[in-house]
């Protein structure tokens, strides 16, 4: 019996909503997450943050079924990860999360606020947080940056100078009123007249 082989390239899988049973049980299944959105332990140390929005799609509806991973520095600027040669972090941060939005598009990550990084050729990124976008209908999933207003380092950052300046608000997460550890809302648009930037990479 012949095999049924494609002719030329396939396109990939879309990644939503099929991965909610495995990688974001989010306490509706019999195990636990192997990471979910609370980056924070005991021994963490750095500035408390909650980091909170909603995912849209082009039509300005809130997507249900999305999936967000975020990747950060600690508070030093320093990623627990081999490829960062210099000293180790002094906290427990991982600097890893994962999140699946709920039935209104919402999602929140708690995590410290990371310091400033160097980029690849050394010049100093202002604190941002690494953010890749899954959804339904995408064969591809898509990467952006987190920043905080207020920040003075934004106005040197690298990588926001090669962002339109029009453009670089949908990169930047605003603080909320209150008290507490701060909160920042961040809202992805993933189309229409507000999108988000998304990178390349």
């Amino acid at each position: 019996m012949p095999e049924n082989k494609p002719d030329g390239i396939t396109p990939s899988q879309t990644v939503g909503p099929y991965f909610a049973y495995g990688l974001t049980p989010n306490g509706k299944y019999d195990w636990n997450d192997a990471f979910n959105n609370n980056l924070v332990t005991s021994d963490t140390s750095g500035e408390r943050i909650r980091v909170e929005g909603t995912v849209f799609d082009g039509d300005g509806v809130p997507v249900p079924d999305c999936m967000l991973e975020i990747w950060q520095a600690d508070t030093q600027g320093r990623f627990s990860d081999p490829q960062d040669k210099r000293a180790l972090p002094n906290t427990s941060l991982k600097g890893f999360g994962r999140i699946g939005t709920d039935a209104k598009g919402g999602y929140a990550f708690d995590t410290i606020k990371p310091g400033v990084v160097p980029d690849p050729d050394g010049k100093p990124q202002a604190p941002h947080i690494v953010l890749a976008v899954f959804a339904r209908g995408m064969l591809l999933h898509n990467y952006s940056r987190i920043y905080f207003d207020g920040e003075a380092a934004n106005a040197s950052d690298p990588v926001l100078a090669l962002v339109p300046a029009e453009r670089r608000s949908t990169l930047i997460a605003t603080r909320q009123p209150g008290g507490g550890n701060a909160v920042y809302r961040f809202d992805v648009h993933l189309q229409g007249d507000n999108e988000t930037v998304f990178f390349d990479v």
